[in-house]
């Protein structure tokens, strides 16, 4: 059974379970939303990263989560934590947050209200020193939320991954509690 991590207004997130894997490719797996991360995933793609995020919440308490709306019981997103992973980053290991929203809920706030609750769990009962958050500089929408949340453009964080450049936003725990 799913743990519930965090509940906001319209929102519930909870861990990955068994059986996910085709409401994730239903909902969340469209050129449109995978653009910038690499294009769609196959279905084995997807299990392996579900497998990974069922095992990370298991040993480390935390990974990447579905976002359910509270008004229609559906799967409206994926977000969450995890370690940056990628070859080429230059900081391997740090905390990274990200979220993916279906398309045909774009525009009603749930990435800031989800990415909230994702940013305080980081800080409080993860315990995260700070936070980064990756996009391509062509996914505006990304960044212009990364803004939002008080994150910090650091370009000496940027890299060039398989799928093309990509840029880095901090946020450090000190931060977080000044802007509340």
């Amino acid at each position: 059974m799913a743990d519930i991590i965090a509940e906001t207004e319209r929102l519930i997130l909870r861990t990955v379970e068994d059986g996910d894997e085709a409401e994730h490719a239903r909902l969340l797996n469209s050129p449109t939303i995978m653009k910038f991360i690499g294009g769609p995933m196959e279905p084995a793609e997807i299990e392996q990263r579900h497998a990974k995020a069922m095992a990370m919440y298991a040993r480390e308490g935390f990974s990447f989560l579905f976002v359910i709306e509270k008004a229609s019981g559906e799967m409206v997103g994926y977000c969450g934590i995890k370690r940056v992973d990628d070859p080429a980053a230059p900081n391997k290991g740090d905390h990274e947050i990200g979220w993916k929203i279906r398309e045909d809920r774009w525009g009603r706030g749930y990435a800031s209200e989800a990415m909230h609750a994702v940013i305080d769990w980081a800080f409080t009962r993860v315990q995260a020193p700070h936070v980064v958050a990756i996009t391509a500089p062509d996914n505006m929408a990304s960044w212009k939320l990364m803004a939002k949340l008080g994150m910090v453009r650091r370009d000496d964080l940027d890299f060039e991954a398989d799928h093309g450049p990509l840029i880095q936003y901090s946020l450090t725990a000190d931060q977080w509690e000044s802007a509340a």
